[in-house]
């Protein structure tokens, strides 16, 4: 069992690796609940909705489950959309925030009855000549701030493809008026693991510059990009603090104009990330003339932000925890440089011991992969101390189902 209401232990973990094999992701739901609370408790004082990112982590169990703690679904593509209705989601509560699609994806959606968030000038003229304001939407901007943690994932700089400029705001405004869209909101995002609460601040104070320009606003939606930590003591963002700071500021802007706007938020990382542990075996301890490589069942096929993002993970041998520490730079099983860590201190690691990655729930199934034509791993979920697959370990003929052999 967990040792506490949202940790799992090292022994459970390897219980739960035993039981399934490897590699495996492994899943706890108390965890999401608590980071969910976290955030609901930091915005008690105002009138705040929060949207799943569902992009980093879509199995069907965990959308279930993050539905039934009250949470909305923030989606990025109409399959998206899709597997949130499958899961359970009130249409009214999924957004719909794609980028470079066609109309045809945009009209899909408003036949589902989602939220509608458009990015771009020629989708939002296109829209608007066809549907007027029949269907309300909401439109994305892109402040030109530049935040996040790496550049592939900071999305609201100047050179960003997320958005119409905030400098192009009397385009829109002729798009709106002579199309007589709807606009009732209105959405940034600058980017991930943002560290600095005065990012959001001075995202908000350019939202409501713009919201002057839209009578029929309700709601102000400024992304997420929380920083969660990967490491002792890696910073975070102070969601006590930015909750304060975003009350004080909404409560002063309806003061002043009379017109209270609903503040949205659309955590991703951060309700999934830290519930997350990947599992995989040593497969073979080699020692070089000047490294000690431990090479595991995985690679970055399987979980590809350390060499995709030079993201760190923790990473711990639950099968010799008392061991002595040693130095090991960990890779993977790939016909490709796949390292997970280098030179980092683990416990003294036997071929056949069980590592974790800790922080994995969020981009790391999702972005896998079946290259080199291996397996994607399976995954399980743990709530209430039971733990069950919900996701089977792929199989040969998974490699070969879409495929089409010629005679």
């Amino acid at each position: 069992m967990p040792k506490q209401s949202d940790v799992l232990t090292a022994d459970y973990l390897v219980k739960v690796a035993e039981e399934f094999g490897t590699p495996v992701y492994i899943y706890h739901a108390e965890k999401i609940k608590t980071q969910y609370e976290k955030l609901q408790k930091a915005f008690q004082k105002s009138d705040t909705r929060f949207f799943y990112a569902c992009k980093a982590l879509t199995n069907i169990n965990i959308l279930k489950y993050i539905n039934s703690l009250g949470c909305g679904l923030d989606t990025v593509s109409i399959q998206e959309v899709q597997l949130g209705l499958k899961a359970g989601f009130d249409p009214k509560n999924i957004i719909f925030t794609p980028n470079c699609v066609d109309l045809q994806e945009i009209i899909a959606a408003k036949q589902l009855g989602v939220i509608i968030n458009i990015d771009n000038i020629s989708i939002l003229e296109q829209f608007g000549n066809q549907f007027g304001d029949s269907y309300p939407i909401c439109i994305r901007l892109n402040p030109h701030i530049m935040a996040g943690g790496n550049f592939k994932i900071s999305t609201g700089h100047v050179d960003s493809k997320f958005g119409i400029s905030i400098h192009q705001m009397r385009h829109i405004e002729r798009i709106v008026k002579s199309t007589k869209l709807k606009v009732t909101g209105l959405h940034m995002h600058t980017g991930s693991e943002i560290k600095d609460v005065d990012v959001f601040l001075r995202g908000v104070e350019i939202m409501f510059e713009m919201a002057e320009h839209f009578p029929d606003l309700q709601s102000i939606d400024l992304g997420s990009g929380f920083k969660v930590a990967y490491q002792q003591g890696d910073p975070e963002t102070d969601i006590d603090l930015l909750g304060k700071k975003l009350t004080e500021a909404f409560n002063k802007f309806s003061a002043k104009h009379e017109r209270p706007l609903q503040l949205w938020f659309e955590p991703g990382k951060f309700l999934v990330s830290q519930c997350g542990y990947f599992v995989v075996k040593a497969n073979v301890i080699k020692q070089t003339t000047a490294t000690v490589f431990v090479g595991v069942n995985s690679g970055f096929n399987h979980l590809i932000r350390p060499m995709f993002y030079d993201a760190f993970h923790l990473i711990r041998n639950i099968s010799n925890p008392k061991g002595t520490e040693r130095i090991y730079t960990v890779v993977g099983n790939i016909c490709e440089t796949d390292t997970f860590g280098w030179d980092r201190k683990i416990n003294e690691v036997r071929e056949g011991d069980f590592l974790v990655f800790y922080n994995a729930g969020a981009y790391g199934f999702e972005m896998s992969s079946n290259f080199n034509s291996r397996l994607k791993p399976a995954e399980v979920l743990v709530k209430d101390g039971k733990a069950q697959l919900i996701r089977r370990r792929d199989t040969i003929d998974d490699l070969l189902r879409n495929q089409i052999e010629l005679a």
